[in-house]
């Protein structure tokens, strides 16, 4: 039987007007943030816990959520970090060997308010016309003028540094490996007492990144998002890795410059924001897309070779290829929109991609990123011997 508290009643409200009714999902209240969408069919709970979604609202465009529930593994962060959850249909039944919960529970006990049983098609539609734009989901503010006013009244993505809300507070080692069901490990790669050293500025890192270094044979260390480049190089690293996370990467000055003072120090690795900031750092640009490019199923191709892959991207920004530089060489491209989707750099041993190759949850085709990374690491400890 459905749950009937589910079944209250929730609207869910954009900045110009729009508003959808619908039924509770999730905890009761009100919440804010920019309405964005996801194209995935399934890893709705990777979705909810990746921090790159710090501060938006997620609609899923696939109909049925939560027919295999949660469990234990499939988490990207400590806790979800949406700010609201928006689906067509909650499964009335979850199923699944690995299931230990449901989806509703696990988000009433995370505190995430989210709505059912509206128009995902309407809204998504809608958004791809008019553009991202601010909202509110609520259970208490029925009246639609109110919950407009309290859409336009919240944040803007722009100019926030969402950052400082999702980075660790202090550095740890990471030791986790890849799953048992992971199908594509590197059983070559062993961390052993000449394991390369890879220090990760964690901008809201997803787990599965660590781990897939930790896969190629790397020690890792997570640092804070503000660590200064002295203090990165104290640890001597022989990679450097700029992690994902959420929001404009432009107020990140201090990011910024520290990765213009370790360029050449070490190789680097950037992945998503941690691409942006790299490319930021370089000289280039970033421009706000009209509404992200946000699911399993992007394809991307790499200018040198040709190949396509099928890629997971998460993200609201963009480099803007005409503010690259000299010293920079664009070396993949969306296919959906020609934008950038990878950088390298020409001088220094550094590249950044625009989207997701530890695919948690997403295709494998960029998972030999890693290894590119790995090699990298491996020319410059023989030429720096």
């Amino acid at each position: 039987m459905p749950n009937t508290d589910a079944l209250k009643l929730a609207k869910l409200a954009l900045e110009d007007g729009t508003v959808f009714t619908g039924s509770s999902l999730g905890a009761a209240g009100t919440t804010t943030g920019e309405v964005v969408f996801n194209t995935s069919m399934t890893g709705y709970q990777e979705i909810l816990t990746d921090p790159s979604y710090r501060g938006q609202i997620v609609t899923m465009t696939y109909p049925e959520i939560g027919n295999y529930g949660v469990n234990e593994e499939d988490v990207e962060s400590h806790q979800p970090h949406v700010s609201g959850f928006v689906i067509r249909n909650l499964s009335e039944i979850h199923s699944n060997f690995r299931s230990t919960s449901d989806l509703d529970t696990y988000l009433k006990s995370n505190n995430i308010v989210g709505i059912q049983g509206i128009d995902t098609r309407s809204l998504v539609k809608h958004i791809r016309s008019q553009g991202a734009m601010k909202g509110a989901i609520s259970t208490e503010i029925i009246e639609d003028a109110k919950l407009v006013e309290a859409a336009k009244a919240s944040e803007s993505m722009v100019g926030r540094d969402l950052v400082q809300e999702v980075t660790p507070e202090k550095s740890s080692q990471w030791s986790d490996s890849l799953s048992d069901w992971w199908v594509m490990r590197n059983d070559a790669g062993k961390n052993t007492g000449d394991s390369p050293h890879v220090v990760a500025m964690d901008f809201g890192m997803k787990r599965n990144i660590a781990r897939h270094l930790n896969d190629q044979g790397c020690r890792v260390t997570i640092v804070p998002a503000q660590t200064s480049a002295e203090e990165i190089m104290a640890l001597e690293p022989d990679g450097i890795f700029l992690s994902n996370g959420p929001g404009d990467p432009e107020p990140l000055t201090y990011a910024i410059e520290t990765i213009q003072q370790l360029l050449g120090k070490a190789p680097i690795f950037g992945i998503c924001l941690g691409h942006q900031l790299l490319s930021l750092a370089c000289g280039a640009k970033t421009f706000k897309l009209k509404f992200g490019h946000r699911g399993a199923n992007q394809p991307v191709q790499e200018t040198e070779t040709g190949k396509i892959e099928i890629t997971t991207q998460n993200h609201g920004f963009a480099v803007d290829p005409e503010s690259v530089p000299e010293d920079l060489e664009i070396t993949h491209f969306n296919l959906n929109d020609n934008t950038v989707a990878g950088v390298r750099h020409l001088k220094h041993p550094a590249f950044g991609v625009q989207y997701h190759p530890e695919a948690a949850a997403g295709p494998h085709d960029s998972q030999y990123l890693f290894s590119r990374f790995r090699k990298l690491i491996d020319d410059n400890r023989v030429a720096t011997a």
